[in-house]
């Protein structure tokens, strides 16, 4: 079993979300949303590290409001940047030696199956880079202004999604070979740019990632059927549950 060490990029560019709180820190039936996606990896005998990145100005708060579940969880807390690539790319000094293999996990995400994420390990270990990632299922348009100018073959197409996991070397390498004009919008893109392959590990649409308020009511209904699905298959029961399967 390889070891994993995950990180959840929670910093952003300190952009607002409903006028109130940034989007990590948004509540998802009572816990915040960089909770509930630190909560889907803690409890795995795989994982030898969990990392959070927050924005600087950010960093007291958490380090006070959170301590316990820090604490609890052996979350390490990380200066992150002002886009996703340099959070990560500060996360990745502080790798444990003893991982192999390294997630990356959008801290707005908290809907993601047991299945998916056993699946997209266990593929990351055999080739070295893989991702989740759901097919486009509409008809896509490519749009100038107000105008459609072309109807897109959606055959071939997947909307990445995350956790995207990678040998630790290769994503390493890929982050410390990225160009200074490059700003890749996820960790995928650096590795496909350093030449490595990327395997397509398929999941849906219910791997929701938290973009706008109303989005925050349809991920806290997956998650909850979630839940109801793994109490009649006869799953056990913890205090992570919904997030865990």
């Amino acid at each position: 079993m390889a070891k994993v060490a995950v990180i959840i990029p929670a910093a952003g560019a300190g952009k607002r979300f409903g006028g109130a709180v940034k989007k990590p820190f948004a509540l998802l039936d009572g816990r915040p949303l960089f909770i509930r996606a630190i909560e889907l990896f803690v409890n795995r005998p795989d994982v030898c590290q969990t990392i959070l990145t927050v924005a600087p100005d950010d960093m007291d708060v958490v380090r006070e409001k959170y301590a316990a579940n820090l604490m609890f969880m052996g979350i390490k807390l990380v200066r992150g940047g002002t886009e996703r690539y340099l959070s990560v790319r500060a996360a990745l000094d502080e790798v444990d030696p003893q991982a192999e293999l390294v997630c990356v996990h959008d801290a707005v995400r908290p809907c993601v199956l047991e299945s998916w994420i056993n699946t997209v390990f266990e593929r990351a270990a055999q080739t070295g880079a893989a991702i989740l990632a759901a097919p486009l299922t509409g008809t896509i348009k490519r749009v100038a202004g107000d105008r459609i100018e072309q109807t897109v073959s959606r055959a071939g197409l997947f909307e990445a999604q995350t956790p995207q996991v990678f040998r630790k070397e290769i994503l390493a390498a890929a982050y410390a070979a990225l160009p200074a004009d490059v700003r890749p919008t996820d960790d995928a893109e650096a590795v496909e740019r350093h030449g490595v392959a990327v395997t397509i590990v398929p999941a849906d649409r219910r791997n929701i990632k938290i973009t706008g308020p109303g989005d925050m009511s349809l991920a806290e209904s997956i998650s909850k059927d979630f839940a109801r699905q793994k109490r009649a298959a006869g799953g056990p029961r913890g205090p992570f549950e919904e997030a865990q399967w």
